[in-house]
């Protein structure tokens, strides 16, 4: 189950990654409409939890919450897990973030509003100049948030993966701190 707010909003909650959410986060990622578009690998639970630092400071459950949702560790009725976002490497260069939305929440806002409030957290919490994401060149919608958030095409990494019977460009994104403020 989630554990207590890091960020809210107006319809989602930045919540701490719990262990008792590995089923989720495990089964969501072998989901082929959430592997694909981040080009990972399919793996089992023991593998996920081999592989995913969930004691990572900066690695948040993306929340709806009920009305009774306790700030704290709130009961399972009370919140439902809808996604992840992540900072990786904040504490010694630029911050890289990273998301995702089971698919049944895609295109609802959701993703773009959990993006917002992790770069406030960045902002707010590291000293950084800017903060990065990169999207395959085939994921339109990654790439049309982070575009809508004020992100910056910065460069291409040809041929960065092999994903889904072919190799794939990444595109590499960028938002300067000064930039995030003034489009707040």
């Amino acid at each position: 189950m989630p554990g207590a707010i890091v960020a809210s909003g107006e319809r989602v909650a930045l919540r701490t990654s719990e262990t008792e959410d590995i089923p989720f986060l495990q089964r969501a990622g072998a989901n082929p409409e959430i592997r694909i578009p981040l080009g990972g690998p399919l793996l089992n639970r023991e593998q996920y939890e081999i592989s995913d630092d969930r004691t990572a400071p900066d690695r948040f459950l993306v929340c709806l919450d009920g009305d009774g949702a306790s700030p704290g560790r709130p009961s399972e009725d009370d919140v439902t897990p809808i996604g992840r976002v992540s900072v990786v490497d904040a504490h010694y260069k630029r911050p890289e973030l990273g998301y995702w939305l089971v698919p049944e929440y895609h295109g609802e806002g959701y993703g773009k509003e959990a993006v917002a409030l992790v770069i406030d957290y960045v902002l707010r919490t590291h000293n950084t100049p800017a903060v990065e994401a990169e999207a395959f060149d085939f994921n339109d919608a990654s790439r049309g948030l982070l575009e809508s958030l004020g992100f910056t095409e910065e460069g291409r990494k040809r041929k960065f993966m092999f994903v889904d019977g072919a190799y794939r460009d990444m595109i590499q994104y960028g938002l300067l701190r000064e930039e995030w403020h003034e489009s707040v």
